[in-house]
């Protein structure tokens, strides 16, 4: 974000494969291509960062397995978003929003509902196509200066612009910040939600870093970034979605007043002293402690001949199973209730994908939750599983039998 190479290395997580990338069975006799997966902090701005990054072509592509609306928490986050940014900014009836990474319309179908026009940019033609199967126009390709020339000469400038699975993605900053004062009205508004790095720290998440994610924010960073360019985050709001996340709103510098919570937020980072090396250390060794509790936890159960199997596969989850080295020696199968990883297998591991109704039908003894961050809804959703004497097992931030 600020152009330095200044930056330290802090974890290594080791070589992992795109996490939402599943393979059918003929793929499984291919080659399997592994990424280095390690974390740096640059010491001049305190933005975290991959040390490796994968060309975004070989992430978002016609295989990319993500569908946004798959929990009932994610959906209601996303209305509680539309609802407040057209409440609160007085946005006016039919004005355009337009979703950069869009997947398959979900936060646009809120802004819809809340009589607002919409429009989704993404790059995964299968993502598209759902969206637009289902009523929200969008467009396949990624944001860019060619994708803005060819929007808007069809539609006005949009009065909102939102990026809340992308921000994190972005490989070019100052590029996208470019074309965004170029695509957005002069009053308009940007608003942008990502894991906030304060709770990754604090709750040990670090299946959270995977490739996709490029960046781990802490505010301190985008304060100055928009900075730069003239723009400015005016308001911080937390929510506990994704383990813990900022929603960020930024306007052009000085149309909108600064809310107290920009430096509330500021003050927790610094007293977490999240930008300090021993903080770092402390972080990367605790990460190696999980990873052995983990792994004999799962152990010990398979010597006890208890069968073990896996709860969800979202991206978070393979980026667990592959640094725990946790494979189908130990997790039977795994559950999802995406059709796009049904019937395939995880990366790496290669692990089988069953629907969650097999959970109900085969009766293991545990299930290994992946998608934490919903395993209240997952539960809930599973109470079957628990009454027939099925217990389930959270991996972060230390792995606890419920």
């Amino acid at each position: 974000m600020c152009e330095s190479t200044n930056l330290e290395l802090f974890l290594d997580l080791g070589f992992i494969p795109l996490v939402d990338r599943f393979l059918t069975q003929q793929e499984l006799n291919e080659p399997e291509t592994l990424y280095p997966l390690n974390l740096r902090i640059c010491n001049d701005c305190g933005l975290v960062q991959l040390g490796y990054v994968v060309p975004a072509e070989k992430l978002y592509n016609e295989k990319y397995a993500y569908e946004s609306g798959t929990t009932s928490k994610r959906r209601e986050s996303y209305l509680e978003l539309a609802t407040y940014v057209c409440k609160n900014f007085d946005i006016p009836t039919n004005s355009l929003v337009v979703d950069i990474g869009s997947n398959v319309g979900v936060l646009l179908e809120c802004f819809k509902s809340n009589k607002m026009k919409t429009l989704g940019i993404d790059p995964s033609g299968n993502v598209v196509k759902i969206a637009n199967s289902k009523g929200i126009e969008t467009i396949e390709g990624f944001f860019n200066s060619e994708m803005i020339k060819k929007i808007l000469s069809s539609k006005p400038k949009p009065h909102v612009v939102t990026a809340t699975n992308l921000f994190a993605h972005i490989q070019n900053y100052k590029l996208f910040i470019e074309n965004l004062k170029n695509f957005l009205r002069e009053d308009g508004i940007f608003v942008f939600q990502v894991p906030h790095f304060l709770q990754l720290l604090n709750n040990l998440e670090y299946d959270t870093v995977y490739h996709e994610h490029i960046s781990y924010f802490g505010l301190k960073p985008l304060i100055k970034f928009f900075k730069e360019y003239d723009m400015e985050i005016f308001n911080v709001l937390e929510n506990d979605i994704d383990g813990g996340s900022i929603r960020c709103f930024v306007g052009r510098m000085g149309l909108n007043k600064i809310s107290n919570n920009v430096n509330t937020i500021l003050d927790k980072e610094e007293k977490s002293q999240i930008y300090s090396k021993e903080r770092l250390e402390k972080f990367a060794n605790d990460v190696k402690n999980q990873k052995k509790q983990l792994y004999n936890l799962l152990l010990s159960l398979k010597q006890d001949n208890k069968r073990v199997v896996g709860l969800s596969a979202p991206a978070k989850g393979m980026t667990l199973l592959n640094y725990c080295k946790i494979d189908n020696h130990i997790l039977d199968y795994v559950t999802e209730k995406s059709e796009l990883k049904i019937g395939k297998y995880t990366p790496g591991m290669h692990i089988y994908v069953e629907t969650d109704q097999k959970l109900l039908e085969d009766k293991p003894d545990y299930a290994l939750i992946l998608a934490w961050n919903f395993a209240d809804e997952i539960m809930k959703n599973l109470e079957d599983f628990h009454k027939a004497g099925g217990k389930f097992i959270l991996p972060i931030p230390s792995p606890k039998i419920i």
